[in-house]
């Protein structure tokens, strides 16, 4: 089902997870056994990061494929990153072959070791080209959504900056929109605040990560650019040899989070999981979601 159809017709908020491309055989199975642990808590709908320059091209559509074999809602990731307009369209059109009526719209980051995107000789400059072209390409056929930043994409020079490049994809046709992680509502809040009052109506779901690992946590935050609150980061580096402490830690907080993001009445929250159930799995239990089996 269509992802602005869920929105339009939900009947309280929506809830989301996101997992990265597995690198072997074995992570694959351990993603989509994560997937179905997490499967009774019936998000609306389940996303794997696309792979970086377009690595992961032919596994993400069996992926999502196998994800609508398991009766759950796809969305597609998909970044510009690497290719040619050509081949951006091939996998499109793949994805709409298996059933995907959702894609996450992109631009990627530039390839490792590198700062700088370049586009594709024959590809897209911007996430805002990709989302123009799927809408010329599909119309209504497919929900599109992109990606948003409440502390601004790394590459932006001001969040006015930011905010303008987000209008620009909002304008050319998405639906919905996925904040990048965050840790701190009061970014979401005044990212929300700021695209209201420049005419941004569509649904913006914040993202959410529970922290799992201090090590990997600060790799994160270093790539996307998101902070980490005073008071957290104490904590965490004070535990961060101990693994049930973080786990602990970082669950706590993102059920303070999302309670938050809850009662402010936000339609959804989106999970990045890290290819692991049991931290979302305690949040949404600490909330009060109990699973269907």
């Amino acid at each position: 089902m269509k992802i602005r159809d869920l929105l339009k017709a939900r009947k309280g908020p929506l809830f989301s997870f996101e997992f990265f491309p597995p690198k072997t055989p074995e992570g694959e199975e351990a993603l989509f056994r994560s997937i179905r642990e997490l499967k009774g808590f019936q998000p609306a709908f389940v996303s794997i990061t696309y792979g970086a320059m377009g690595s992961t091209r032919e596994r993400s559509v069996l992926w999502a494929r196998r994800i609508l074999e398991m009766d759950l809602n796809a969305l597609a990731h998909l970044t510009v990153a690497g290719q040619s307009r050509e081949e951006v369209a091939e996998v499109l059109d793949r994805f709409l072959e298996v059933g995907v009526e959702n894609i996450l719209a992109l631009r990627g980051d530039p390839p490792q070791g590198e700062r700088v995107f370049r586009p594709h000789p024959e590809g897209f400059r911007y996430a805002s080209e990709l989302v123009a072209f799927i809408r010329e390409r599909y119309g209504e056929g497919v929900s599109v959504g992109g990606a948003a930043y409440p502390e601004g994409h790394p590459e932006s020079a001001s969040l006015e900056a930011d905010l303008l490049h987000f209008k620009a994809k909002v304008e050319a046709g998405l639906d919905f929109a996925i904040t990048q992680l965050f840790f701190n509502n009061a970014h979401y809040f005044g990212f929300l605040e700021r695209a209201r009052r420049m005419g941004i109506g569509i649904p913006i779901l914040p993202g959410i990560m529970p922290i799992t690992s201090y090590a990997q946590l600060r790799r994160f935050t270093e790539v996307c650019g998101a902070s980490i609150p005073g008071p957290l980061l104490s904590q965490l580096e004070r535990h961060q040899d101990d693994p049930k402490a973080v786990l602990e830690i970082g669950v706590e907080h993102a059920t303070r989070q999302v309670a938050e993001l809850l009662r402010a009445g936000v339609e959804g929250v989106h999970f990045y999981t890290l290819n692991k159930s049991p931290a979302t799995r305690m949040v949404l239990e600490r909330l009060g979601l109990k699973p269907r089996p």
